[in-house]
């Protein structure tokens, strides 16, 4: 599965036709990567185009579009991976959720994955999803499993000590821990996080799909707003034409740097764990870290 590496397209060549033209002013991919995500995509479930908004037009995204996050039910996000982020180099990408007022969850995903490349006993799963998720300038093909959990089991999990295994399925599990570092359990990762998230999901003036907003708060208050949207793999040119039309037409920059959520997030504990320049609890990170693995290990002796 190829990846692209974010370089733009300056059109030319097939690109010239109205739909494929329009569709690049939210892809901003070169031909040949254009092609290929138009090849992949019907072999998915669904196409999630996603844009991360630059830090200093967050205010002014929000009043434009009409999101309000105020009064949206708050969500605590971790990753679960090795404290130098094997699985997220591997592949792998393990993250639970806690919501208020609503149930808790759970999602193993492989990112990147060939469709073909599948475990068809992943594939048989009612629970997993195969999508692109595309960015300005990148996309990638994943295949999440996702599971439901009662409320307060991952703060069961993460406060109290519980055995993070408890936080998958048993097919989740099974496609998680092949994957792990020799020697390594389940009960054995770090959990980075929390980091507190706000969805709110709207309709904006002369989109016929729903926008959904989120933010992303990181304990020094730093913050990432992303916008997204999905659609069925054969709308995926009308998709993005629509979308970036309309995020431009709401004064919203397609052009800034992009990152996913996960990386940055995993970027950003790391550096709290080993005692970075983050503020506000750099020390206190490491020791809460230090804490739950000393507990996990007692619970298995």
């Amino acid at each position: 599965m190829k990846t692209t590496t974010g370089r733009r397209s300056h059109g030319g060549g097939r690109r010239s036709s109205g739909p494929l033209r329009a569709a690049q002013t939210f892809w901003q991919l070169p031909d040949d990567d254009l092609d290929q995500l138009l090849r992949l995509a019907p072999h998915t479930d669904q196409v999630e185009l996603k844009l991360l908004v630059p830090s200093g037009a967050h205010e002014q995204t929000c009043a434009a579009l009409g999101v309000q996050f105020a009064h949206a039910p708050g969500q605590r996000v971790y990753y679960l991976d090795t404290p130098d982020r094997q699985l997220h180099r591997h592949g792998v990408i393990a993250r639970v959720r806690s919501i208020r007022h609503r149930s808790d969850d759970s999602v193993v995903k492989l990112r990147p994955i060939a469709p073909a490349d599948i475990p068809d006993s992943l594939r048989r799963s009612k629970n997993c999803v195969v999508e692109i998720d595309g960015m300005p300038g990148n996309y990638v093909c994943s295949a999440a499993l996702k599971t439901r959990l009662d409320t307060q089991d991952v703060a069961a999990a993460i406060a109290q000590g519980r055995p993070l295994r408890a936080l998958f399925s048993p097919r989740q599990r099974a496609v998680l821990t092949p994957r792990l570092p020799r020697h390594l359990s389940i009960d054995d990762l770090t959990a980075f996080g929390p980091v507190d998230a706000r969805r709110h999901k709207l309709t904006p003036a002369g989109f016929d799909r729903t926008l959904l907003a989120e933010q992303w708060t990181f304990p020094d208050q730093t913050q990432l707003l992303e916008l997204s949207t999905r659609c069925a793999p054969d709308h995926t040119l009308d998709t993005a034409a629509h979308t970036a039309a309309m995020l431009r037409a709401h004064g919203v920059d397609l052009n800034g740097p992009q990152q996913t959520k996960t990386s940055a997030t995993l970027e950003f504990f790391t550096t709290l764990a080993t005692g970075g320049d983050h503020p506000g609890g750099t020390r206190r990170a490491g020791e809460a870290g230090r804490r739950e693995r000393t507990a996990r290990a007692a619970r298995r002796r």
